[in-house]
C-alpha cells in the first residue's frame, strides 16, 4: 500500500507562498518608497524651486527611508528566526524525552488533516522513522528547517524595494523643467501608485480596483498636504 506524503504538497504550497509573500513585501516596499518620498520632495517643492534643494531633500528621505525600512525587517525577521529556532529545539527535546507522545501527537495532527486513524498512525511511524523532528515541525509548527527565514536577505530586500519605488519621485521631481516639475512628479506617482496597488492585489487574489483607488486616493492626498505644508512654510519663511 502506498503511503501518501502530506508534507510534499505542505512544503510545495510552502515555498510558493513564501515566494509570493517576498513578492508582496517587495511591492509594498516600493510602494512606502513612492509615497513617502513623493510627500516629502513635493513639500519642499511647495517651499523652493530650487533644485539643488530638492535633490538633496529626495536623497535624505531615500537614504533614510530605505535604511529604516532594512533595519525594521532585520529585526522582524530576526525576532521570527528566532522563535522558529526556539520551538525546533524545544520539538526535538520533546522528541528526544517523550518519542512515544509525540508520535501519538503527530498522529493526531495527520488524523485532523483527514487521513484515516489507521493511516495517521502508519504515516506518522514511516514520517518518525525517516525524520522526526522535520515532521513534527512541518506537520505541528509549519516550520520548514531548510528554509528558516534570513533577516538579511529580508533586509537587503526592502532595503532595494524602497529604493526602486523612491527614485520615482526623486527623479521626476529634479530632472523635468521647473515649471512642469509638480505636474509631471504628480501624474508618475499615482501611475506607480496604481501599479503598486494592481499588483499586490493580484498577488493577493483580491480585486484590484479597490486596492488601486485606495493607493491613488491615499498618495494624492499625501501630496496635497505636504505640497500646502511646504508653501506655508515656505511663505512664512520670506
Amino acid at each position: 500500500m502506498s503511503v501518501p506524503s502530506p508534507g510534499h504538497d505542505e512544503a510545495h504550497s510552502g515555498v510558493l507562498g513564501g515566494r509570493l509573500n517576498w513578492l508582496r513585501a517587495a511591492v509594498l516596499g516600493a510602494n512606502d518608497g513612492v509615497v513617502s518620498t513623493a510627500g516629502l520632495v513635493v513639500g519642499v517643492a511647495g517651499a523652493t524651486g530650487d533644485s539643488g534643494v530638492l535633490l538633496t531633500a529626495g536623497l535624505a528621505g531615500l537614504l533614510a527611508g530605505s535604511m529604516s525600512m532594512a533595519a525594521g525587517e532585520y529585526v522582524s525577521v530576526s525576532t521570527q528566526r528566532d522563535s522558529e529556532k526556539a520551538a525546533l529545539a524545544l520539538e526535538k527535546r520533546e522528541l528526544a524525552s517523550e518519542p512515544q507522545a509525540e508520535l501519538v501527537e503527530l498522529t493526531e495532527l495527520l488524523e485532523g488533516k483527514g487521513l484515516s486513524t489507521e493511516l495517521a498512525r502508519d504515516v506518522a511511524a514511516q514520517l518518525t522513522a525517516h525524520d522526526a523532528l522535520r515532521a513534527h515541525a512541518e506537520v505541528e509548527l509549519g516550520i520548514n528547517p531548510d528554509e528558516l527565514t534570513n533577516p538579511w536577505h529580508a533586509a537587503g530586500a526592502s532595503f532595494l524595494a524602497f529604493t526602486v519605488g523612491a527614485l520615482l519621485p526623486l527623479l521626476a521631481i529634479v530632472l523635468p523643467p521647473s515649471a512642469v516639475r509638480l505636474p509631471v512628479t504628480v501624474v508618475a506617482v499615482l501611475a506607480a501608485l496604481a501599479l503598486c496597488g494592481w499588483s499586490g492585489a493580484r498577488l493577493g487574489a483580491a480585486p484590484p480596483g479597490r486596492a488601486v483607488l485606495r493607493n491613488v486616493v491615499g498618495g494624492a492626498l499625501a501630496m496635497a498636504v505636504t505640497y500646502v505644508a511646504g508653501t506655508l512654510l515656505g511663505a512664512a519663511g520670506t
